[in-house]
């Protein structure tokens, strides 16, 4: 009938509403460095079975096929993706780029996330005003293991492909050692948990972090003076946003095809 159109037709136009606010988020961080960029994932809902396949005709054949109507579709999921953004070189001596796999950690409040520890790719990091490298946004959150650099240290200071942390102090031509990068890996990083302010949290799904410097265990090697930049392809995103809106006018037809054919019925007695 009619009816089960009218709400196929809206389960489509809800789950396009969906997909349409997660290609317009990720069209806004086209600019967010680290930033992973989400799809929206589809799945039919339940189907009304009126026929049987197999089942014996009245000639004594077999139905070769069943005759199910659909009752329309949900998104089941949006699932991030970790392909690695462009490198942009910034000459900033405070700016890190992880060249393969990995995320950095920083501190947060536990009721945040497990254990107070977060993960991000985006390595735009920063002094606070006790000289405690801290990530460069609004909450300045601190790179774990903390790792403070001397106030009399000379800048620049150094990172090593494999995260070491090093600074030249004054009356001193050598580099001295002052802080360990470690990176995390996880074995299904699109379980982790969307945090906002380009951090995860670690999940069941996700499983737990396998921790270490840089260069080992497939983790990624430090680039310094660089940021990853956000992964969004805005032309294929500019694609998914005219697809979308072409299907959302379609499933608009359907209803307004069903509702033509509920309004006949409904004068059938006239």
């Amino acid at each position: 009938m009619a009816a089960i159109a009218l709400q196929s037709a809206a389960s489509g136009l809800s789950a396009l509403s969906t997909k349409l606010d997660v290609v317009a988020n990720n069209l806004a961080n086209v600019n967010t460095e680290g930033f992973k960029a989400s799809r929206a994932n589809f799945q039919d809902l339940l189907y009304v079975e009126r026929e049987q396949p197999g089942v014996e005709t009245a000639t004594g054949d077999q139905r070769p096929t069943g005759l199910y109507v659909g009752l329309g579709v949900k998104v089941s999921g949006t699932q991030v993706s970790f392909a690695q953004g462009a490198p942009v070189t910034t000459g900033n001596d405070l700016d890190f780029f992880i060249e393969g796999d990995g995320f950095f950690k920083v501190s947060v409040e536990d009721s945040v996330a497990p254990g107070g520890v977060a993960y991000t790719r985006a390595g735009n990091f920063a002094l606070n005003a006790d000289g405690d490298i801290v990530l460069a946004n609004s909450e300045g959150r601190r790179l774990e293991p903390s790792i403070t650099i001397p106030t009399d240290a000379i800048r620049p200071i150094q990172v090593s492909a494999d995260g070491q942390v090093l600074v030249r102090q004054p009356g001193s031509e050598t580099l001295t050692p002052v802080g360990q990068l470690e990176l995390a890996n996880f074995i299904n990083p699109a379980g982790l948990k969307q945090l906002g302010a380009n951090l995860f949290a670690e999940t069941v799904a996700s499983g737990t972090p396998q921790e270490g410097n840089p260069l080992e265990d497939n983790r990624g090697g430090i680039r310094q003076n660089m940021l990853e930049s956000s992964n969004v392809d805005p032309t294929r995103e500019l694609i998914e946003l005219i697809r979308t809106q072409r299907a959302f006018e379609m499933n608009s037809q359907s209803i307004r095809t069903a509702d033509e054919a509920l309004s006949t019925i409904a004068q059938l007695r006239r």
